[in-house]
């Protein structure tokens, strides 16, 4: 029994201590990224596609969980470690669809060496890979630890709408609200601002002093 409560004592260590790595890592890219990134004020409407995928990539969290893997397998003294940097290099590159089968998946990793069965075992173990269960010859793409980046968004959305909520109508002028910080998540103020204005949730309002945000109406 004491085994069993230290293990999952060192278990949930661990998972703190991964969480709050992602959290530095998020503020040391936000403040390099402060200058570059676009006000929502100033590109809340946009038409070009790259310009959109650009300002969502800087306003998500740089969180590069194949490197994490490997790290945290090079200290175990795991072999055949080669097979992450083909999977980053040859597989999530050249892969746009959620799922690969296994063939395809053999020959993309063969780009950078000989492939053998311990290589795909090993990614699978590592989170990055997920077996379908009605083909076992089909691979899902995982993302290790994505349970704290959900966690995130879901208390974020939470605590967005239950602060613009608490205000006399409802509402907030957008440039101060975009540079408040978020208590409960990871991600970035303008990410959820952008995710509850796309779903629906909030609105915007031209006024002669700038946007406005006001929760929608039920």
């Amino acid at each position: 029994m004491d085994s069993v409560a230290e293990s999952s004592k060192n278990r949930k260590r661990l998972r703190e201590e991964e969480e709050q790595q992602q959290k530095e890592e998020i503020e040391a890219e936000e403040t390099s990224s402060t200058d570059q990134t676009l006000s929502l004020v100033d590109s809340l409407t946009f038409s070009d596609t790259m310009v959109a995928l650009r300002i969502m990539r800087a306003q998500f969290p740089h969180i590069d969980k194949v490197d994490r893997v490997v790290k945290r397998m090079e200290e175990k003294k795991q072999r055949n470690l080669e097979v992450f940097e083909w999977f980053k290099t040859h597989v999530i590159d050249n892969k746009q669809d959620p799922s690969i089968d296994h063939q395809e998946l053999r020959l993309l990793l063969s780009h950078g060496g000989k492939v053998k069965d311990e290589h795909i075992s090993l990614l699978i173990n590592a989170g990055l890979l997920t077996r379908q269960l009605i083909d076992p010859n089909m691979y899902w793409f995982a993302i290790p630890n994505i349970g704290s980046i959900l966690k995130g968004l879901s208390q974020g959305r939470k605590e967005l709408l239950s602060l613009v909520n608490r205000q006399r109508y409802k509402e907030m002028m957008l440039a101060p609200l975009e540079k408040k910080r978020l208590r409960l998540s990871l991600l970035d103020m303008r990410f959820h601002l952008r995710d509850l204005i796309g779903s629906g949730h909030l609105k915007t309002v031209n006024t002669p002093t700038g946007l406005l945000v006001r929760v929608s109406k039920d």
